[in-house]
């Protein structure tokens, strides 16, 4: 399975518009951050987690052509607002984008894109397929076996995923040591990040940190970060050797 980071950074991205920071000035590609997503591939198979504003920017900068689902964390808009862009592989594929999410993050997906679901759509107009996923502990899409993973950002209950020796684990605040023990004998974690200071509602570095060392992955990648972390060759010189920072279309490979 390869595993490809589609956007690495927060709701605003790196850059921050208008902001003049080191960071939001730098020349190294990797400090260059859309929205936080995933692209998960399998052969012939391919799934996505998360589909924000820069969606359609990512589906083009990876090539990708066809897509078989849609997995959602949670519902907020740099998760899922660019859901209408999955309209050219719904046109190419001839039905419907299967969409899995639970059923509060489903209920806001029919009031924010109610014409995807109208029972006489206007011509053009998108069609998703919602699966619900509260009560499962297992989904499977083709050859992928998908285990759910369930926490808090902040008090919003959220959802990760496992897939093999696999997880992703964004906009994390808490988990309970229940769903801890579905991550045990990881080889790679991706757990987001979102700077140094004290959040609300996301772990900051020295929090990831040290839940990464609870869960013991072979290696551990962050991501969903913020401006305010630093530079990315500064925040690597501080972290453990089985930790790493994501970057936009790294990619990586796992067997499992």
């Amino acid at each position: 399975m390869e595993i490809i980071f589609l956007g690495t950074g927060t709701s605003q991205g790196i850059p921050v518009i208008g902001c003049s920071c080191s960071v939001c000035q730098s020349t190294d590609p990797r400090d260059n951050r859309l929205r936080v997503a995933v692209l998960l591939r399998k052969e012939n198979q391919q799934i996505v987690i998360d589909a924000g504003p820069d969606f359609r920017q990512q589906m083009l900068r990876a090539g990708v052509t066809d897509l078989n689902a849609v997995l959602l964390t949670h519902e907020h808009n740099d998760h899922i607002i660019g859901l209408d862009d999955v309209r050219p592989f719904i046109f190419r594929q001839l039905t419907p984008m299967p969409i899995y999410c639970d059923e509060r993050v489903a209920g806001e997906l029919q009031e924010r894109f109610a014409y995807a679901f109208a029972e006489d759509p206007y011509p053009g107009a998108p069609r998703f397929e919602l699966h619900h996923t509260n009560q499962k502990e297992l989904i499977q899409i083709g050859d992928f076996d998908i285990g759910i993973i369930r926490y808090f950002h902040g008090r919003l209950p959220i959802q990760g995923y496992r897939i093999g020796n696999f997880a992703y684990l964004t906009d994390i605040k808490r988990i309970t040591d229940k769903e801890l023990e579905k991550l045990d004998n990881l080889q790679i974690l991706v757990i987001s990040a979102l700077h140094h200071e004290d959040h609300h509602s996301h772990l900051k570095l020295k929090e990831a940190l040290a839940l990464i060392e609870r869960i013991n992955p072979q290696q551990a990648y962050l991501t969903h970060l913020s401006h305010k972390m630093g530079a990315h060759q500064d925040v690597e010189k501080l972290l453990p050797e089985n930790v790493c920072i994501a970057y936009d279309q790294l990619v990586l490979s796992l067997d499992n």
